[in-house]
């Protein structure tokens, strides 16, 4: 059995050596005179050794403690050394207990995967609607009512969908708490049962007669031609209307005739790549000279710095005598509707839209299809002008 006595004397030697107490405890002095506590055990048929400590931090008794702890996990069928490395794991990441840290740390650990659009939006409703109210309770004394009652203040300001998808982050939140161990119910995971259902609806969209109609009212708009033009690209191109009001002149190819779209501005988070038509290109080139100064190819009316709100283009929409009738995305609706009718590659189509498939082809399937769409492209632009010619 070792004593303070023996621990102080003994000297490094060429070779590491063991001084050992009892119970399969020892102390290990290397060449360069460091003294470390270790014990020597086994567990399901394997030897292991666990690495207590170093002399001085930690006394004599201390590491006699340690080793009797872990005598108990083995008694208890746990591996001491799995359980000292899960320790030091939940540590690192364990920077406290109630709900909002928790979040944060959730955030910080999936917010790569979103677009910058996605991270402003969980931001923005947790430190709302959720944090005021449970932020500063401890995560495992959370009830179903109370993260319920949350969600009702946000339905009853008509947030239906907002509501929703805050009802799935909190139920990420908990359950990244039980996997850290800082949990073990998560009280949001079968809240959509109490809460509203909302009937889900198409977006407005224009038969071939009223996009005719619509068309040449459009032609003939007399006021900010920049909201104008805007409007038209979407129409021709069927990207996301923020994707285009987003966009700057740097992710336009004049050269390749298309538009790169990067990952953080793409719902889905990855490039999208939109080949462009004579009549987008034509668009385009007769913006640079007027917005090519900017960063972005539709700047804000009032700060330059800025993109043009979605504002402006639902505007002119209800200014032609359109509202309700017709959306951003409601052209894509059409786009879709008009090309599948055509018999034009679904693959061609889908991708266009930026859709993500959820079948284990969509994983697999990352082709651009890029030349199958720019012809696809130049027929849907080709068309739209036949509607007003």
């Amino acid at each position: 059995m070792l004593t303070v006595k023996n621990i102080e004397s003994a000297k490094p030697k060429e070779k590491p050596y063991k001084l050992p107490d009892y119970g399969s405890l020892y102390l290990y002095i290397t060449p360069s005179g460091t003294k470390s506590w270790r014990f020597d055990y086994q567990f399901k048929g394997k030897r292991k050794t666990l690495t207590i400590g170093k002399y001085p931090l930690l006394s004599l008794t201390e590491a006699r403690q340690e080793r009797d702890l872990a005598k108990s996990m083995l008694a208890h069928g746990r591996d001491p050394s799995v359980e000292r490395k899960k320790k030091t794991l939940l540590s690192n990441i364990a920077h406290g207990s109630n709900f909002s840290k928790i979040a944060i740390e959730w955030f910080e650990t999936k917010k790569r995967s979103w677009s910058l659009d996605t991270r402003k939006m969980i931001t923005t409703y947790f430190e709302k609607d959720i944090f005021p109210y449970i932020g500063d309770m401890e995560i495992s004394e959370i009830k179903p009512i109370e993260v319920l009652s949350c969600l009702k203040l946000i339905e009853n300001r008509g947030a239906l969908e907002i509501a929703k998808k805050m009802r799935q982050r909190c139920a990420e939140v908990f359950q990244y708490a039980i996997i850290t161990e800082r949990a073990e119910n998560n009280p949001a995971r079968e809240l959509s049962k109490a809460m509203i259902s909302r009937t889900s609806k198409n977006y407005a969209f224009l038969m071939e007669d009223d996009m005719r109609e619509f068309l040449k009212a459009l032609q003939s708009y007399s006021g900010n031609i920049l909201v104008r033009y805007a409007t038209e690209l979407l129409i021709i191109t069927a990207v996301r209307t923020m994707e285009l009001l987003r966009c700057k002149w740097e992710y336009v190819n004049f050269e390749k005739q298309y538009i790169l779209i990067p990952e953080e501005l793409i719902k889905k988070g990855r490039v999208h790549l939109v080949p462009l038509s004579e009549q987008a290109i034509k668009i385009l080139k007769f913006l640079h000279p007027i917005t090519g100064h900017c960063d972005y190819v539709f700047p804000g009316r009032n700060n330059r710095q800025s993109h043009m709100s979605n504002g402006a283009i639902l505007g002119l929409i209800k200014r032609l005598g359109f509202a309700n009738r017709a959306t951003g995305h409601g052209f894509r609706h059409q786009f879709s509707s008009v090309l599948n009718e055509q018999g034009f590659n679904r693959d061609w189509i889908e991708k266009q839209l930026n859709h993500e498939e959820s079948s284990v082809r969509g994983i697999y399937n990352h082709a651009q299809y890029l030349e199958g769409r720019r012809g696809m492209m130049q027929w849907y632009a080709d068309y739209i002008d036949s509607l007003t010619a």
